[in-house]
């Protein structure tokens, strides 16, 4: 048994989708038979979101809460730490966490921008674990460029699987990348009946940051993207439902092309409410961030791969994932409008079979039992 600590972003945002995301890399862990714990930081003030009041602040009260209560559900609910903008700790205290470092084999950074590294100084192995594809690695090269310090790891890890290959035009910082999909548990999410009815869903944050400038291009966000699919409803007969967030979201453009748009912090609020939402779809209909695509960087989707555990077939922007996973059945790559509408329809007229084959693919590839094994296995823990 190793003792693993993941340092990632769920007290600062903690909407259901951002909590399923960690959670699956430490329940997956544990399943693995590992001691597992998290950490987060502030970082800087006026960090934390909360959903209720809809404020940013330095009051972590709501998403401490909501993270210890989440993850004492799975056993982990003596395992987290919150460091506050104040230096205040949560959950563990500094001496206890400080600890817990020093007699780790492992520390994982899934986005803590390196702030936990002085705790991991002595830790057995520091790797960092990329979830922005592309992005991340265009920042380290610009901030290299600059001249400033970027965070060291032993080994880095990549959710796309064609960064540092030919396939994809991502730079790689000089770095040599390892690569993982973002992994489910899938005794979590499990398949259940559906309604005839239930439309094919997407989630998604309009912009989520500024786009990132490299070498005389623009890198940007799903709001790009989207565009290309925003007719999507006129090529095919069933129910699609966008739920969205962020700034100048042009709702009546969008409805007017046939979808309903639903308030993304309603529907993923909490992790029962994302989970629910799954659940309550015919299936998943998802764009990514553009500069996913452009790249070729070979991102999945965590989400999508909750959405295939929980039998629902998924049909997402192709950013080359298709080279890694099985596409056709349960799980459609497409590029247009008409490639979606054409994958939609056929999940539609033989649902059983691509439900099937959904939790099948998420079984066989995407178990967060296999991914994980396999990354400890490469790594040597």
């Amino acid at each position: 048994m190793a003792r693993i600590i993941v340092g990632s972003y769920m007290v600062r945002y903690p909407m259901g989708g951002m909590m399923s995301w960690v959670l699956q890399y430490l329940l997956g862990f544990q399943r693995l038979g590992h001691e597992v714990f998290f950490v987060e930081k502030s970082g800087y003030p006026c960090s934390c979101y909360d959903p209720i009041a809809n404020t940013m602040g330095d009051d972590a009260a709501y998403g401490t809460r909501v993270v210890h209560a989440l993850l004492s559900r799975f056993g982990l609910g003596a395992r987290w730490c919150y460091v506050d903008a104040g230096g205040s700790y949560h959950g563990l205290a500094r001496k206890e966490i400080e600890a817990v470092f020093r007699k780790a084999d492992l520390f994982v950074d899934m986005g803590t921008h390196g702030h936990w590294l002085p705790e991991a100084a002595d830790t057995g192995l520091r790797v960092l674990v990329d979830g922005e594809p592309a992005f991340t690695q265009i920042k380290m090269e610009n901030r290299q460029e600059a001249g400033e310090a970027v965070p060291k790891y032993d080994r880095y890890y990549t959710t796309g699987r064609n960064v540092g290959t030919p396939a994809s035009t991502a730079p790689t910082a000089g770095e040599q990348w390892g690569w993982v999909f973002h992994p489910v548990d899938v005794d979590v999410f499990r398949p259940s009946p559906v309604r005839r009815e239930a439309p094919f869903t997407t989630v998604m944050n309009w912009q989520s940051y500024e786009p990132v400038h490299y070498r005389g291009v623009d890198y940007g966000h799903k709001d790009i993207e989207f565009g290309k699919f925003i007719r999507l409803p006129v090529e095919t007969g069933v129910p699609l439902e966008l739920a969205v967030s962020g700034k100048k979201i042009p709702r009546e453009r969008i409805r007017a092309n046939g979808w309903k748009v639903r308030d993304a912090h309603a529907v993923t609020i909490s992790f029962d409410s994302f989970s629910r939402y799954i659940r309550d779809s015919r299936g998943e209909f998802g764009v990514c961030k553009s500069g996913f695509v452009v790249t070729r960087s070979g991102w999945f989707s965590d989400r999508s791969a909750a959405s295939l555990a929980s039998g629902r077939p998924v049909v997402l922007e192709d950013t080359g994932f298709g080279s890694h996973l099985p596409c056709g059945e349960g799980l459609f790559a497409v590029r247009s409008a008409e490639e979606a509408a054409a994958a939609i329809d056929e999940i539609d007229t033989h649902y059983e079979l691509h439900a099937r084959r959904a939790r099948e693919i998420a079984e066989e590839h995407l178990d967060a039992r296999k991914v994980l094994g396999a990354f400890l296995e490469e790594i040597g823990v």
